[in-house]
This record gives C-alpha cells, structure tokens and sequence, in this order.
C-alpha cells in the first residue's frame, strides 16, 4: 500500500471517527451550557430538540380546568421580614408559567418568557412526585408486594452497590444512605458527574450500582436524586413497563391530560425519572389536584388515598419539618398546621398544594441565578412565602 494511499485511509478513519463522535460531543456541550443565561429559557421548553424523549399522546378523554372569576395577585408579600413585591419577584425569578386552581377552578394563569398553554416545559424533580404516585399505584396493583422489602428483590444488579438491602421506603423517602454530592454549582459533583454521563450516553442503571453506602439507611434526609432512579428501577421491573407507558396507562389518560407529554431517556432506553418530564403547566397541576382530592377524580381512585396520605407526612423523626422542609415519600413538607406540601425543582419548578384553603399552584421558571444563595428570588423559602399569600387571599 502506497503512503499516499495510507494517508487517505488515515484521514477518512479521523473524519469518520469525528461525525461518529460529533452527536455525543453535542450532547456534552448542550448539557455544559444548559443552563446559560441566554439559553436556558429556551432549553427549559426544547428537551425534545435536545435529548432522546418517549412520548405519551394526550388523554383521549380530556379533562380541562373550569375556568372561574379571574383573581388578581397579591400585591405583595412577607419573607423573611422583608415586604416583597409580587410582580417583580416573579420576573426576577424568571417565571415563565403561573397557575393558581382554587376550589377546582382557575383563578390565575399567566405565561411569559415566551412560553404558552401548549409549551411542555422540563419538570426538573417535580417529576419525582409523579414517580411516586406510580409506585403506590404499582404497589396497590399487587406488582410491588410491599415498600418494606428491599430494591435489589425488584433490581438484582443493585445487590452488591450501595443500594443493596436497602427498603424501597428509605429510597422514596431520600433516607437510602447513599453517599452523593447534589450541588448543581459544584462541576465536580457527583449530580453533575451524572449529567455529563447521561449526555454521553452513560447508563443511569449502571450509574446508580456504582454508588456506595455513606449512612445507615433509614436514619437520615439526604436528598439523593438517584434513589428517584432506582425507585424507576424497582416500578419497571415490577410492572414489566416502561415508566412512560405504565404512566400513559395509570395517570396521563385517566387524569385527562390535555396535550402530549414526553419523558427524555437515556441512549439504554431508560428515563431520567429524577427530573425529565415535560409538561404543560395545566397538565403538571392535575397531579396536585389529584392528591388534593385524595387520589380521587370523579368517581376513580386513581392512587390509594391512603398512599397519598402516607406520602405527604413525616413519620420518623429525621423527616420531620423544622428551619428545613420535611420529607414524604418524593413530596417536600414545610411546617405547617394546614397540610401543606409541595413538589420541588431545581431552578424554580414548583407544584404547591394547600388542602386547607382548596389551592393548587403551579410555578415553572428558567431561573439562572438559581444556585445563588443570596438571590431572595432563588429561595425555596420565598417561594412558599409567594403560594402561602396567594393561598390564603383567595381563602379571605
């Protein structure tokens, strides 16, 4: 073979080696810059045009909100002692979606940024409240025996990680043990580590059985969001489905849902049931108004009520609501006498339920500043401060 024929060779292996290499290198770059200023209102609405996703079709029998007398917004509201104002909080939070259902009806449904009533939106770890309410259902079912056996009876490959022997009601309630580092501001972190894998074609499966036991399970809140993961793990195996199809079936058409939804997935087929569910803001509030009503709509209980009773209080006391929120089974509990509980996720994704006053609020935002720890606007906190006001206004 000539030199000349040899550099030719050589030069079409490097070329076709790049376009090979060129869609995971994409990915890499989309996921490092996911979350840019000037990019991240736009990639909140785009999962689909990013990643691989799984789709599930609109409910066949919609269910839409009635529509009740508008009602203003409070002017402002308290934190932390300070008078905030509504409207500027929520552009400086980057608000992109805002809806208050009361008694059933909307009372609030406002949109920015660009986004619309048909814009499906990431949900980030709101997703995690929807896995849960799938594991009561499956656990109803009879394809789950029981929260108390362990993850590695539904998941063998997790027996020799750190999840193994670990109750599946450690996992839901973030109590697992697992030693991770969840800071999103920390590129080395491991949830990051996680994101830069899953963007290049990583598997969550094998991800999750490379983590290691820090604590004993069950005796402490550390808020791992792989263990939302290996409860995804624990409901396919059981259920012989896939997350988006046994969600399809148990949620999305009895629930109503008005327009398609779409889970991302990895390259291995598996989604990223710790925050990759997209939605419409309506659509996202009906699992609130769902465990508002019990686990009931119309004359179909959907989930067990006792599920969602369980799932939304304390019942150890490393759970319990204090200076932080408390923990249910994938619900945030702040203290509160009213039975209040949220869904929570990052840069500003909130599903706020207050059985006290009959509220559902929805929030979506494409927060940029959102690991600020100092920006009121980023606060959890804040937020709570926002729903609590508008909440009891309505209830005046």
């Amino acid at each position: 073979m000539t030199r000349a024929k040899k550099t030719t060779i050589a030069a079409a292996a490097i070329i076709l080696g790049g376009l090979w290499a060129y869609p995971t290198l994409q990915a890499l770059y989309q996921t490092v810059h996911l979350f840019d200023e000037d990019r991240i209102v736009e990639n909140f609405r785009s999962a689909d045009r990013l990643w691989i996703t799984r789709t599930m079709p609109a409910s066949t029998a919609p269910r839409p909100y009635a529509v009740g007398t508008p009602r203003a917004l409070p002017e402002t509201f308290i934190f932390d002692e300070q008078t905030i104002d509504t409207e500027q909080f929520l552009t400086d939070s980057w608000t992109t979606g805002l809806l208050v259902i009361q008694d059933d009806q909307i009372v609030t449904e406002r949109y920015s940024l660009g986004n619309t009533a048909a814009t499906r939106n990431i949900s980030w770890s709101v997703a995690k409240s929807f896995i849960s309410a799938m594991i009561g259902i499956a656990v109803d079912e009879g394809h789950i025996a029981s929260i108390e056996e362990t993850v590695d009876t539904y998941a063998p490959e997790l027996k020799d990680s750190g999840y193994g022997g670990v109750r599946i009601k450690d996992v839901l309630q973030m109590s697992s043990g697992i030693a991770l580092n969840e800071d999103y501001a920390d590129f080395d972190s491991d949830i990051n580590r996680w994101g830069r894998g899953f963007a290049t074609g990583g598997s969550q499966d094998e991800f999750a059985a490379s983590l290691v036991r820090g604590r004993e399970p069950g005796t402490k809140n550390h808020y791992v969001s792989i263990d939302t993961h290996v409860l995804s793990m624990v409901l396919t195996r059981a259920t012989g489905k896939t997350v988006s199809a046994y969600m399809q079936e148990k949620l999305y058409q009895p629930l109503g849902m008005e327009f398609d939804g779409y889970w991302i997935t990895d390259k291995h087929g598996a989604e990223m049931a710790l925050g990759g569910l997209n939605l419409t803001l309506r659509d996202f509030a009906k699992l609130g108004s769902l465990y508002l009503h019990n686990g009931a709509l119309a004359d179909q209980q959907i989930v067990p009520a006792d599920w969602v009773a369980a799932s939304t209080r304390a019942d150890a006391p490393h759970l319990q609501p204090g200076v932080i929120f408390g923990y249910g089974y994938q619900w945030w509990l702040p203290l509160s006498e009213s039975g209040e509980y949220m869904a929570m996720g990052v840069y500003g994704q909130y599903i706020y339920v207050n059985p006290s006053s009959n509220t559902v609020i929805v929030k979506l935002s494409a927060n940029p500043h959102y690991n600020d720890r100092s920006y009121i606007p980023s606060n959890d906190f804040a937020n709570l401060a926002l729903f609590r006001r508008i909440a009891n206004t309505g209830a005046d």
